[in-house]
């Protein structure tokens, strides 16, 4: 599995839909994981708590609920159908739709074949994919945050409620516990090659808890200035 977090610093970008989709076709045949950045929405919350004092704990949970409005949104981009109607409070996936240590009792979405659709392929590109399901060079999800986040406060190193915490390190935090062979985060702005987390986080590249889940991370990490390849592809 590759995780890839999309910073809601390029949600304003009108390039992102195609771009994101050629990006995960790139990727092909792994599975992808999106995790889809705060951007506006989580700028919004922070608002909120700066005016009415909600504290670290409440806003924290607040801000990965809102990360919903953010899935949607990348799925729409991309070309999907509308998300469907939420079920009730604690209706998600349980224990009789997959086990405990899978993806999709962790908080994965839905798959999203539909908002990822891929370009016709030959009978020679589809020889060896499965029968079922997408086919091995399809698989391409948009991770639920709040729910992951639920589903990991059981487990030792769940991220800590404050603000300290980021996008970048509920990516960094399923790349650990999915076990992901890669970890790409997807940004505006450069962290040149060799660059220590801690200095990246200092200057604000990363947030500030990440430096510490990647200590733990095997899989590689790699930031891309996606603003500057949707541009390049204009």
């Amino acid at each position: 599995m590759i995780i890839v977090k999309v910073g809601g610093s390029l949600f304003d970008h009108p390039k992102l839909g195609p771009g994101l989709l050629a990006f995960v076709e790139s990727l092909a045949p792994a599975e992808v994981l999106l995790v889809p950045g705060g951007g506006p929405v989580a700028d919004a919350v922070r608002e909120l708590d700066r005016t009415h004092g909600l504290g670290e704990e409440a806003a924290h949970w607040l801000a990965l609920r809102a990360l919903s409005v953010t899935a949607a949104f990348l799925e729409r981009v991309a070309g999907g159908p509308p998300p469907p109607a939420p079920l009730p409070e604690g209706k998600g996936v349980t224990a009789r739709d997959a086990s405990s240590d899978s993806p999709e009792a962790l908080g994965l979405r839905r798959s999203c074949s539909p908002p990822f659709p891929r370009p016709a392929r030959s009978s020679a590109d589809r020889a060896g994919e499965r029968e079922e399901g997408l086919g091995v060079g399809s698989s391409c999800r948009v991770l639920d945050c709040f729910a992951f986040a639920r589903e990991d406060e059981s487990r030792p190193g769940a991220l800590p409620h404050s603000w300290s915490v980021t996008t970048d390190s509920v990516a960094a935090r399923a790349a650990l516990v999915f076990r992901a062979e890669r970890l790409i985060l997807l940004k505006s702005t450069d962290v040149p090659d060799g660059t220590p987390w801690d200095t990246a986080a200092a200057n604000g590249w990363v947030d500030a808890h990440f430096p510490r889940i990647a200590r733990a991370l095997t899989c590689p990490v790699e930031v891309i200035n996606f603003r500057r390849r949707l541009g390049a592809n204009a």
